[in-house]
């Protein structure tokens, strides 16, 4: 039985769409059948991050409302193995059926190993939505004092939406604004209440991967695609040590 993994962020700007497709990639070049599926409504920046810039078809809408299979609509990866892309709706409506959009999910399980979902920044019924397909969480955040405090609003939300295992991803880690700040991911740790899967860097490369729409994991070998390749790791059950460094 597989897993859904819904990433959050609490603002816009922390890396959450470029750690999904990412840490995604990672896992499917290790060998896990795996889907990135894109939950935000509207903007839709997965497919860049993929390097899947038009091949979607459908969406998970079309799959909810019965106009197409979740075969159908959901893409392979040209280049990584293991790879596949469900793209979002143009935008988010409340009345989905939820009961449906759990039994979709339910297919997903038993077809992937893991399933990660791109969710919204902030915090809305769209975010609700997806937490409430999910079987885990992990919050993205920067070491900026506004996303600390986000992050342990979105803390409490996921909880609250029933997801017991929420786990920190601290991103874009600059050492001048730890220095700065005074904060250090011990105290991101202890604010947000989550426990932490993993700490990157930042790092050029991550911008210039998107940009030239290729996979972090195809293009970089670097200080954030390592990181990455480690949280990855980590969710497969590998013994990875975290460094906080």
């Amino acid at each position: 039985m597989g897993k859904v993994i819904v990433v959050v962020s609490g603002k816009g700007g922390t890396g959450k769409t470029t750690a999904v497709g990412a840490i995604g990639s990672c896992l499917a070049a290790m060998g896990n059948s795996t889907l990135c599926a894109d939950c935000d409504a509207g903007l839709r920046n997965l497919d860049i991050t993929l390097g899947m810039t038009g091949f979607a078809v459908s969406n998970l809408s079309h799959v909810i409302d019965g106009e197409c299979t979740l075969a159908e609509a959901v893409m392979k990866h040209p280049t990584i193995e293991n790879l596949s892309f469900l793209d979002a709706p143009p935008f988010y409506r409340a009345e989905y059926d939820l009961k449906k959009a759990k039994d979709i999910f339910a297919e997903i399980r038993e077809t992937f190993d893991f399933c990660l979902l791109d969710a919204p920044a902030g915090i809305g019924p769209d975010v609700e939505f997806a937490a409430s397909l999910a079987d885990m969480a992990i919050i993205v955040a920067t070491g900026d004092a506004s996303s600390i405090r986000d992050g342990q609003v979105m803390s409490v939300k996921l909880r609250e939406a029933g997801i017991e295992d929420v786990r920190l991803l601290v991103n874009r880690v600059r050492g001048r604004i730890f220095s700065a700040t005074g904060s250090t991911v011990d105290n991101m740790i202890d604010a947000i209440g989550a426990r932490l899967i993993g700490v990157i860097k930042e790092d050029r490369e991550v911008t210039l991967s998107a940009n030239l729409e290729t996979p972090l994991v195809l293009y970089s070998r670097k200080a954030a695609a390592k990181g990455f390749l480690k949280v990855a790791q980590r969710l497969a059950g590998v013994d990875v040590p975290i460094s906080v460094k």
